[in-house]
């Protein structure tokens, strides 16, 4: 990079870009973690719930693409739980084909934590909420995520779920007198050079980028799904459970999903228990939908920072775009009196 971001999670990282890929499921697959390594950022593929199959498939196409320690892997935690078959896969590869890091969210890390230690992997935590922190932190985390509510896919519902804006600055506070050594990522509408920007000057090290980097050519995602998210706006996406119910993932509570709100969605918007109760004929709708690349029908997995997105480049042209923003912005109001702008006339 010809203008340098230079912070605590890229030197630890070696990286030359202050961004780490979202490890979405069943969308970051090898080629995206690939591709965001070769431009600089931490690749962290999508091990998502724990298919071993397809995290064994896409962590090789990611390792057989790039040699550059900068490749990762992502787990929902209460799936482990479940089934950590691709977990310790990864883990008990030769030393030099491990993870450089293995991100856990929407659970307790502790449990895993010392076997990713061992594995010679930093752990990186996901947390949506101040009274996580603590618990990620005693995990030994490396990294901590401050997710905010506007991320598409998974985070907490609207009556426990925090937003980017706020989350941030506080937990960097708490993590300067608490935990001053852990690195703090901010994710959750981080979608272009400011908002990556605006990451830095709250306090964070870094951004973890999920619907940017979705939008683009080596996501795996569906193209028409792709082409769908390129007509909306942050308007048209919200936080239910109704995907989650449709497509048969029992989610624990405080999590919920953010989609785009297409016609099946809207119809069950506000029915969300009725829906639970008799799920069968929305399930087949969905289904077709899926099968037949129905948008309005199958969900489009992204969240609030859609809005700026207006294009499906490859990945490093998303990251260089986003650091060369980033930097200028910052390069500019660092030499601009009036920051921010006086709004008051």
């Amino acid at each position: 990079m010809t203008h340098p971001l230079s912070t605590r999670f890229t030197r630890r990282f070696g990286l030359s870009t202050p961004m780490a890929l979202a490890p979405m499921a069943l969308a970051s697959g090898g080629a995206l973690a690939a591709a965001c390594a070769r431009a600089g950022a931490l690749g962290l593929v999508g091990g998502g719930y724990g298919d071993l199959a397809w995290t064994q498939r896409e962590y090789r196409l990611a390792l057989e693409a790039v040699d550059t320690g900068r490749i990762g892997c992502g787990f929902i935690t209460w799936k482990l739980d479940e089934d950590a078959s691709a977990l310790d896969w990864v883990l008990d590869l030769p030393p030099e084909h491990r993870p450089r890091a293995v991100m856990l969210s929407f659970g307790d890390a502790r449990r895993y934590a010392a076997r990713i230690s061992a594995g010679g992997a930093a752990l990186i935590c996901q947390i949506q909420r101040m009274d996580q922190a603590a618990k990620a932190v005693e995990a030994g985390a490396a990294v901590l995520v401050a997710q905010g509510a506007e991320a598409g896919g998974h985070s907490m519902d609207s009556l426990n779920g925090r937003a980017t804006l706020t989350f941030v600055p506080e937990l960097a506070d708490w993590l300067a007198a608490n935990a001053p050594e852990t690195l703090l990522l901010a994710a959750g509408g981080i979608a272009d050079g400011r908002t990556l920007a605006a990451a830095l000057v709250l306090g964070a090290d870094g951004a973890l980028v999920g619907s940017r980097l979705w939008a683009t050519q080596e996501c795996l995602a569906p193209q028409g799904a792709k082409d769908v998210a390129l007509a909306t706006n942050g308007d048209g996406t919200a936080r239910t459970a109704i995907f989650d119910i449709l497509r048969r993932k029992n989610w624990p509570a405080p999590y919920d999903f953010r989609a785009i709100r297409n016609r099946l969605h809207r119809q069950w918007e506000g029915r969300v228990d009725a829906l639970r109760a008799q799920p069968e004929e929305a399930r087949a709708r969905y289904d077709a939908g899926w099968q037949e690349g129905d948008f309005e029908a199958a969900h489009v997995t992204v969240g609030e920072g859609v809005g700026l997105v207006h294009d499906l480049p490859d990945a490093q042209t998303v990251i260089e775009r986003m650091h060369l923003e980033a930097s200028t912005t910052l390069a500019r109001h660092q030499t601009t009196p009036d920051f921010p702008p006086n709004r008051n006339g």
